[in-house]
């Protein structure tokens, strides 16, 4: 009505404000991740509910052709629900297509050589009429097959002893957690970095244990993640020396994975869930955040989480809005871009902030504390 009385310049004027406004109430992608053309290899698949299964879903979107390692004992199984679209619903697309892994290989991270793997191992059912699983081996055929390579994701922990304390950790766990966590890195990049590209990424997946202690994080992964942050460091200007690539690691928040689910012992609330239960909402939190897929990708929600909601972290992290396991999908997918040419050694935080954090604001002797209400959530995020 009060635009009726205006001049036609002043008109045109307010127009243009008003369309600035829609603007910046939806802003458009002026940088959008472009992995067209480029070969990503991921080790460590094993089924859609972790984040090696986001991340090869952001890839895949950004354009990445997918290949993957799966580990031996999961392969059939991982194959067959390949075949029998099981994993149907959590490789659709935003544009409708499904995401297209080219091809599978068999691969155990913990040997690298022939001559490492042990006669039980290679006598084992699971590994019966497997050809080449170690990881010199799979390097060889993906360089048969392939040529050249552009990322490299690692994404693999395992720990014999991970329900024990380290206290009552024996050697031989211990070194089984570095080796399958840690080492495994060191032994892809050795293996593939040759045959990558020039300007080339390599990705792994790291836990806030690596810096602090996380109660119940045991068998000698806390240390095994440390150690892989730190070779992070050191194989960014080792392999960017030598090869021109990058590498860098994600410290990611808690998610309820197969992997995950199994740090505990039998018929015990499982580690993961305690993990989850102090990052998420308490009911002292002012806001609850709608079950929305954040912003980046822009996928609908349906076919955006693959493992839904991984917590809720309002009542300790900044960020009082849920964490989604595709939060690590985007972001790793930046860092393996062309987008981060200049970032490498780096640990990059997804976790709504949690682990800058160094007192819970919902700790019982908190509870009198005018912090709590003066900061609770103000803000309803999406």
């Amino acid at each position: 009505v009060a635009d009726a009385f205006l001049a036609p310049a002043q008109l045109q004027r307010s127009a243009v404000r008003v369309q600035q406004r829609r603007n910046v109430a939806a802003p458009m992608m002026a940088l959008p991740i472009d992995c067209k053309g480029k070969v990503a290899f991921v080790s460590g698949m094993a089924d859609p509910n972790g984040y090696g299964w986001a991340i090869t879903k952001a890839l895949a979107e950004a354009g990445a052709t997918i290949i993957v390692g799966v580990w031996p004992p999961m392969l059939k199984i991982f194959e067959m629900n390949l075949k029998n679209g099981k994993f149907d619903d959590d490789m659709r697309l935003p544009d409708g297509s499904m995401m297209k892994i080219e091809k599978v290989y068999a691969q155990d991270a913990v040997f690298d050589t022939p001559e490492d793997v042990p006669a039980d191992i290679a006598s084992n059912k699971r590994y019966a009429g497997l050809d080449g699983f170690t990881i010199s081996e799979v390097a060889a055929k993906v360089k048969a097959d392939y040529g050249t390579i552009d990322i490299l994701v690692h994404s693999i922990a395992n720990g014999p002893e991970v329900t024990k304390p380290l206290l009552e950790v024996s050697r031989a766990g211990y070194l089984a957690a570095s080796s399958a966590s840690a080492y495994s890195m060191v032994s892809l990049v050795q293996r593939f970095g040759p045959f990558m590209n020039p300007g080339g990424s390599v990705i792994s997946l790291s836990y806030f244990a690596a810096e602090k202690t996380i109660p119940g994080y045991g068998g000698g992964m806390s240390s095994a993640k440390a150690q892989l942050e730190s070779d992070t460091r050191t194989l960014a200007f080792e392999a960017g020396r030598k090869y021109g690539i990058r590498v860098n690691t994600l410290s990611a928040g808690p998610l309820k994975s197969r992997a995950a689910t199994a740090i505990s012992a039998k018929g015990q609330k499982a580690f993961i869930d305690f993990a989850i239960d102090y990052s998420k909402a308490r009911a002292r939190a002012r806001v609850s955040a709608p079950l929305s897929p954040p912003r980046g990708l822009s996928l609908p929600r349906p076919q955006y989480l693959t493992a839904g909601v991984l917590s809720r972290p309002q009542a300790n992290a900044p960020m009082a809005q849920d964490l989604y396991n595709n939060d690590v999908g985007a972001a790793a997918c930046f860092l393996l871009s062309p987008l981060a040419r200049a970032i490498t050694g780096v640990t990059l935080y997804v976790d709504n902030g949690l682990h800058s954090i160094g007192m819970a604001v919902d700790s019982s002797s908190m509870t009198e504390s005018p912090v709590v209400e003066q900061f609770a959530p103000q803000v309803e995020l999406h």
